[in-house]
């Protein structure tokens, strides 16, 4: 009787542990993860991502158009991961001073605009919100809507009169937060 006991709580564990591999796998397929680094004048941003893709789905709109972002609620700026965001020094965020380190990054969609917060609770899995006790800065960054489409979501870097600018961009959606290095 032991023995059968034990063999059915082995299986089990085998077959939990067999599912949650599936699952993980499956959901890092569909969000494959991404990272953008660019360093200009001895300024480097790190951000590793996940990257979700559009299949057909309204992306960033109202609850009632069943958007995968609704706007005025929390997103993780990706899927998977909460995404994070590293600088090597002090930097001004969307001309806004902030201390060098790693910050988790995250937005509240607008229809003309996003609200972007830094927070520095690190570290977390899933679409979770965040310890709002823990946000350090919040900026809004204006919304430009783009023709062609963009599938997989995106956050690029480019440098910009001796800066750095995030560029994130999915579905028709496009916004840009400028870094550069404090004085």
């Amino acid at each position: 009787m032991k023995r059968k006991i034990i063999i059915g709580v082995v299986a089990l564990v085998v077959i939990l542990g067999v599912a949650f591999a599936y699952l993980n796998y499956r959901n890092r397929s569909l969000s494959p993860r991404g990272t953008t680094e660019l360093s200009v004048n001895g300024l480097t941003v790190s951000i590793p991502y996940s990257r979700p893709s559009v299949r057909g789905r309204v992306i960033f709109g109202t609850e009632e158009e069943k958007a995968l972002q609704p706007y005025g609620k929390y997103w993780r700026l990706g899927a998977n991961e909460a995404t994070e965001i590293t600088f090597n020094k002090d930097v001004l965020f969307n001309n806004l001073p902030m201390k060098a380190g790693t910050y988790r990054a995250y937005a509240i969609p607008g229809p003309s605009e996003f609200e972007i917060v830094l927070n520095s609770e690190l570290g977390q899995w899933g679409a979770f919100e965040p310890n709002h006790e823990l946000d350090i800065l919040t900026t809004k960054v204006p919304v430009e809507r783009s023709s062609s489409a963009v599938e997989q979501y995106t956050i690029s870097t480019a440098e910009v009169n001796g800066g750095i600018n995030i560029i994130f961009e999915w579905s028709d959606v496009k916004f840009i937060v400028p870094v550069t290095a404090s004085l």
